[in-house]
């Protein structure tokens, strides 16, 4: 990938984006150089009590408390000042509102005081753009999962093209919300404690498998669960490890179904897998298998990269501001709806 510095957007000085994540529960400033390079990257997550979900407004204000602690901390790292930024970029959308406001307000504000542009940034292709930076992926497929998010995606005419998608609940708001059933711990994460928890299975239960064309469907599969596990418990028929192994290898396997489709239909044989999902390694193994068998190259990112991120926000950034794509202050605004192929992708040509 290249990562030029136009010479239309900087002339003198090095191009260096400070990005701005905070969509769902995790804030998270990243600075980003015109040549790829990542200087900073710090985030905190706002957890919850075991069982219980994170609301809108109690997010807001946990990203209120944090986010000018964690550029002064991003700065710090990164060896700058407010003077060496060019630009500020921030998460657009989609997201939960809330969050979404409250890191649009503070980027406004920063702007007017350091008298740079703004760069609003779609969450998705940034994910997209992170992981083709990171691997070094040209061209994928590309799985997105999240606990927003669920699409196959591939790149087309200046378009990230969904090509499936869920029809109603995400995969990662599938994890979540079972996570909550049998009271496992939101920390760090609820899929990652199911992903630990289902090393421990001894047996395979059956569960509902919904894939529809290329779309997926993970709410009759949960609503399944909510009234199948808490028997299976107290029976003593199944452990939380059983539960849990079976939802995974049960939506990961209708995930890699739909993936493959769409690497046929496309003619790829690269698949990248992002979003807080990709991070399970569980995941990553089954695709791995799907995409060997098809002679081709999984692409996937560790934790610092899968889950939101600053850095991913503030590289596309850069890609964006070498085509000149900024906004005014008054119209540096959110919308939680904002979906992949909304967006022109102008900085690439292939």
């Amino acid at each position: 990938m290249s990562a030029a510095v136009a010479s239309s957007v900087v002339s003198t000085t090095p191009t260096i984006v400070m990005g701005f994540e905070g969509s769902a529960n995790k804030i998270g400033v990243g600075i980003v150089c015109g040549d790829g390079r990542i200087l900073a990257n710090p985030r905190h997550t706002y957890i919850t009590p075991p069982g219980f979900g994170f609301l809108p407004k109690d997010t807001a204000l946990h990203h209120q408390a944090h986010i000018l602690q964690l550029v002064k901390m991003a700065l710090k790292e990164a060896e700058l000042e407010p003077q060496a930024i060019t630009a500020l970029a921030y998460t657009k959308g989609p997201g939960i509102g809330a969050p979404l406001r409250s890191v649009a307000v503070t980027v406004r504000t920063l702007a007017q005081l350091w008298n740079v542009p703004i760069v609003p940034v779609n969450h998705c292709v940034a994910h997209i753009e992170m992981g083709r930076l990171v691997c070094g992926a040209q061209d994928p497929v590309v799985l997105y999962v999240s606990g927003g998010n669920t699409q196959v995606i591939a790149y087309s005419l200046n378009k990230y093209r969904i090509f499936g998608e869920t029809i109603d609940i995400a995969v990662g708001n599938c994890l979540d919300r079972f996570a909550r059933v049998i009271n496992l711990s939101n920390d760090p994460s609820p899929g990652y404690n199911i992903e630990q928890c289902a090393k421990e299975a001894t047996q395979f239960i059956r569960l509902p498998y919904a894939v529809k064309g290329m779309d997926v469907s993970f709410s009759g599969l949960l609503t399944y669960l909510d009234s199948l596990a808490p028997k299976l418990l107290q029976s003593g028929k199944a452990t939380k490890a059983d539960l849990c192994y079976s939802l995974q290898e049960t939506i990961f396997a209708m995930l890699i179904e739909t993936t493959e489709r769409a690497m046929a239909h496309c003619g790829q044989q690269e698949v990248l897998i992002v979003g807080g999902v990709g991070c399970n390694l569980r995941l990553q193994e089954m695709m791995a298998q799907m995409v060997e068998e098809r002679g081709g190259k999984l692409f996937a990112t560790d934790d610092r990269y899968c889950i939101d991120n600053g850095a991913m926000i503030a590289w596309t950034g850069v890609l964006m501001l070498r085509d000149g794509f900024t906004v005014p202050v008054t119209e540096a605004t959110c919308t939680q709806r904002f979906r992949t192929d909304r967006v022109a992708v102008t900085w690439r040509s292939d």
